[in-house]
């Protein structure tokens, strides 16, 4: 094991341990004068973590030039740009499993350049989905699957419940299947001062909720041979359910163009009555600084379809780092600092499921020890949701398809096409993909 290499093990462990960073200090090694350009993901739910970018400078004297920073869609659109024009001046670059598929080489190997015991601390399962063709090309940061919040004010408001009750025969609660809670949002939808919910409407962020929801009724988006199956009358139900709830007014006009950190902030503003989101969100939402339902959040583990099973969407966060990094020595420093065991506890103080398996053990102890019920309870009901969640298809055409894709279901959720006429020509597109791609069998 090479000497700098033993150390960032040791320094780990005593992060991990409870030393003082003091005693860790050399294993990040030393890049005086040396500036790393990083290209990162931004917005509510992961800038907090940056904030020890500068603890990282000082222990390497290492400078970090942050020369982009957007939301993930964009940025992968930025990405490919730089692919295509071949201006990789970059070294370090946010990446997602869903996305890492359709970078081709762009980025290294990282399994010979952390050692082996660094990497057994990582979750294995979450680990092993951060590889493509078996070579590990993204540190995994944070871990992601949807489940429900819910503004208690709302849900537990007498006079809604009780017209609720009047109305259905049955008590408001979170819903437990697709169909309550279609039948919720929109009698709970009272805009513009409260909508029932808000869904990504654009991007992968549209795509992925549509692909929860095929599975959870029982479909999927292809066959064992690649085929696309998303036209099939489980896609036509999950698409059926959007269009529903939008020309209900259950959700804001805008939805459409939302994406997650726009949804995040309306249900923070209390304009939303339920919500089905990523972990991320579970602190942001519960600090009276940021937000106006804090003390009223509940949770609830995501609804089942018509198959009775939950869709599970999941994938995790990462960095990875360039081939065409100058650096990657200071590159490789950088991305396991930004993802140690301190690192880790600070993503998952809030709300976001970590990727080192001690972490996940040691931040619910200290929920509990603290009496922070509020995040205890997140955990334990994202945890019972791990079991089930999974990953979009892991090829590189998943994003290509995902283009193809979430336009149609936008012009079916505004009414310019059928469901079925929508899902069947991006099926179509979807097939062409596949086809030139070589993967039909």
């Amino acid at each position: 094991m090479r000497p700098r290499f033993k150390a960032l093990l040791l320094a780990c462990a005593a992060l991990a341990g409870g030393m003082s960073l003091a005693h860790a200090q050399e294993g990040y090694g030393k890049f005086d004068g040396y500036t790393l350009k990083v290209k990162l993901i931004g917005g509510t739910q992961y800038e907090k973590l940056y904030t020890r970018i500068p603890e990282w400078e000082k222990l390497t004297g290492a400078k970090v030039d942050i020369v982009s920073s957007k939301n993930h869609f964009d940025l992968d659109r930025e990405i490919k740009q730089d692919i295509a024009s071949g201006s990789i001046s970059w070294c370090v670059g946010s990446n997602h499993t869903s996305f890492a598929p359709q970078y081709g080489d762009l980025y290294v190997d990282l399994k010979p350049l952390i050692p082996a015991e660094t990497l057994a601390d990582y979750v294995p399962a979450t680990l092993k989905a951060s590889e493509v063709d078996g070579r590990l090309v993204q540190l995994p940061r944070v871990t992601d699957v949807s489940n429900l919040y819910y503004n208690k004010d709302v849900y537990e408001n007498p006079d809604i419940k009780a017209k609720y009750k009047a109305k259905f025969g049955t008590d408001l609660a979170p819903p437990k299947t697709y169909d309550e809670y279609k039948q919720q949002v929109i009698f709970l939808a009272n805009p513009p001062n409260l909508y029932g919910t808000a869904f990504p409407g654009k991007d992968e962020g549209m795509t992925g909720r549509f692909m929860e929801l095929v599975r959870a009724n029982g479909g999927d988006m292809f066959d064992d041979k690649w085929n696309p199956t998303f036209n099939s009358p489980a896609g036509v139900a999950a698409l059926q359910w959007f269009v529903d709830i939008y020309k209900a007014g259950a959700v804001p006009a805008g939805t459409v163009n939302y994406t997650w950190d726009d949804i995040g902030q309306a249900m923070a503003a209390g304009t939303l009555a339920i919500d089905l989101d990523w972990p991320g969100f579970a602190a942001f939402f519960n600090d009276q600084a940021s937000s106006k339902i804090a003390g009223k959040v509940g949770f609830a583990l995501a609804p089942v379809g018509s198959s009775g099973k939950r869709g599970g969407w999941s994938g995790s966060h990462s960095f990875s780092v360039t081939q065409a990094c100058d650096n990657k020595k200071a590159a490789v420093s950088f991305i396991t600092f930004m993802t140690n065991y301190d690192s880790e506890m600070m993503e998952a103080r809030a709300g976001n499921l970590p990727t080192r398996t001690k972490v996940f053990a040691d931040v619910e102890k200290e929920f509990r020890d603290k009496g922070n019920t509020y995040m205890a309870e997140m955990f334990g009901t994202w945890e019972k949701s791990l079991e089930t969640a999974r990953t979009p298809p892991l090829i590189p055409q998943w994003i290509e398809v995902s283009n193809v894709l979430w336009p149609q279901l936008q012009a079916a959720i505004v009414g310019q096409k059928t469901p079925k006429e929508a899902l069947d020509k991006a099926a179509s597109d979807a097939h062409d993909i596949m086809e030139d791609a070589g993967l039909l069998k």
